[in-house]
């Protein structure tokens, strides 16, 4: 089936926190509307820009065989979308179904511009686990009272870091526990003894989030759109441009209790960081009529404490694929190129006549293997089809780091960045295996990164230095996760195999959206293949031009 949807990019007035202030939205909504779709399926999103910001949009975890002019991310496969212009995405869903979402891909303008992505199986197609009653898309963001974009430019500028959000929102909405916010929550009504599906999206700028339910236990079933063996827990942690679906059994009688949700940010760096906390209500229907339901107790959850690097790392051990006959785990075996990135915060130089704002007078950057990349001014995808990378991009991305120090002790002396729009070239179905270690460098944090264009399977994670001659005998290699976006654990590594059978050119990134602002981020170019199916087709027509 072909599904047709517009997207208007607008301004709109919304309140939050007592303040109103003019927000980049998507046909006036936000969080944006829900894209929902079936396995098989063409989408066809066309996006009309009505304000003064360039815009670009992002199918997150969508694999875009073969269409990686809809992939969305500004400068790397399209060119954004100027005031007044419009473009039309146009990709088909293959071999996906789950949860993913869309947002904006420049500058920070998703801190307003995103939404759900529900694929449901194809028709006559059951999950692989309980039929839910109902399916409810649970959207983590952030809020702030001030203007994103001039916050993020005034950073740019001097240096320094920039603002922390004012608030988490789930659907939108802060919660309880922020200042005239009582109205705005989000209330989830449960009838008792019924089974939810809850889609839960981590839409956030700059927090990975541990999110639970009062009183309730949750049943994980899949990550990131694909199926995974589903395992029990009480709390769960999602990682901006994560997605995770869990299934909620309530109550089989009614509880005379409210229960709150609750999630709230998991920091592991030394970096300031919105220590405060979103909730929604989850409330029974069909009260006792005798009883009034807001004289029943609100019952909260316990969270873990903010650098639960222990819960975090558990949680993540617990997933793994369901790689059966139906759902097979695909892990590359035989690897044909090996890359060890690391990955973290270093600095800059302070420009001439110019006061920063970073440590002794500096200006604060982030960097792969060294290289904190440099946003091209043509878009990389429209370079390399049409042959004119010279003075775009070079193709001498270092595959292990030019400079070897002990990455996660004490630092090296010289703690600057180079800079560079640099790529890495891959020939059409190379099994890649991928080490991504985190840096102590100006302190060591989880990094949320994510690969555009790929599943991958995330094969080992352990703390400390990667260690080539022992780590790998513990890989596994027969139900790793699958995954699109993985936490490079605080202080350790974390190894992904995936197979380039996807012609294009592919960001690579951390989601912390600051992070990817000061240079985390990169770009592999995946050759055509030699069949006419495992080539790149010309662009678009409306192909926006820079």
């Amino acid at each position: 089936m072909t599904r047709q949807y517009k997207f208007n990019i607008q301004m709109k007035n919304v309140t939050r926190l007592c303040q109103t202030k003019s927000i980049v939205t998507v046909n006036g909504q936000l969080p944006g509307p829900t894209i929902t779709t079936r396995e098989g399926d063409r989408l066809l999103i066309k996006v009309v820009n009505h304000v003064q910001y360039n815009i670009s949009i992002h199918w997150h975890g969508v694999r875009q065989l073969r269409s990686a002019w809809a992939d969305g991310p500004a400068y790397i496969t399209q060119c954004p979308i100027q005031t007044g212009q419009n473009y039309v995405y146009n990709f088909t869903i293959t071999g996906q179904r789950g949860t993913l979402f869309w947002h904006a891909h420049i500058s920070w303008l998703r801190v307003t511009v995103y939404g759900a992505i529900v694929i449901l199986p194809k028709k006559g197609v059951a999950y692989p686990f309980p039929q839910p009653f109902k399916e409810v898309p649970i959207i983590f963001g952030e809020w702030w009272n001030d203007d994103t974009e001039t916050n993020i430019n005034q950073a740019l500028q001097t240096g320094g870091a920039p603002n922390i959000s004012d608030a988490h929102t789930i659907n939108g909405l802060p919660g309880l526990f922020y200042n005239c916010s009582t109205k705005n929550t989000f209330r989830l009504k449960v009838k008792p003894g019924k089974t939810y599906l809850l889609r839960l999206i981590n839409a956030a700028l700059d927090d990975e989030l541990f999110f639970s339910i009062a009183n309730h236990t949750l049943t994980v079933v899949e990550v990131d759109a694909v199926y995974i063996k589903p395992f029990k827990t009480n709390i769960i942690l999602i990682t901006p441009g994560q997605t995770t679906n869990l299934l909620l059994k309530t109550m089989t009688h009614h509880p005379n209790a409210t229960f709150l949700m609750a999630a709230r940010p998991y920091s592991s760096g030394p970096a300031a960081f919105d220590n405060t906390t979103t909730t929604a209500i989850l409330e029974y229907e069909n009260q006792p009529s005798t009883k009034k339901s807001n004289k029943f107790p609100v019952l909260r959850p316990t969270l873990p404490i903010f650098n639960d690097t222990n819960f975090v790392t558990n949680f993540s051990k617990k997933i793994k694929s369901l790689a059966n006959a139906k759902f097979p785990a695909n892990v590359p075996k035989n690897i044909d190129s090996r890359f060890f990135f690391t990955v973290g915060l270093g600095l800059h130089p302070c420009p001439q006549n110019q006061t920063c704002q970073g440590p002794n007078n500096t200006k604060f950057a982030a960097s792969i293997n060294n290289v904190s990349f440099v946003q091209p001014n043509i878009a990389l995808l429209q370079a390399h089809f049409f042959n004119q990378s010279n003075g775009v991009y070079t193709t001498d991305f270092p595959a292990n780091p030019t400079f070897k120090f002990n990455y996660t002790g004490n630092p090296p002396t010289n703690i600057f960045v180079t800079s560079g729009t640099k790529v890495v070239v891959l020939s059409y179905n190379t099994r890649v295996e991928l080490v991504l270690q985190d840096t102590s460098i100006l302190g060591a944090e989880s990094h949320p990164l994510h690969l555009h264009g790929f599943n991958f399977f995330v094969v080992g994670q352990g703390f400390g230095n990667y260690n080539p001659s022992q780590d790998p005998v513990n890989f596994n290699l027969v139900d790793p996760a699958e995954r699109n976006t993985v936490g490079v654990p605080a202080g350790g590594w974390v190894a992904i195999r995936f197979l380039a059978d996807n012609p294009g050119v592919w960001f690579m990134h951390c989601h912390l959206e600051v992070h990817t602002s000061w240079g985390l981020k990169m770009a592999w170019i995946v050759m055509d293949g030699k069949g006419r199916k495992q080539k790149l087709p010309p662009p678009p027509a409306d192909l926006p031009k820079c």
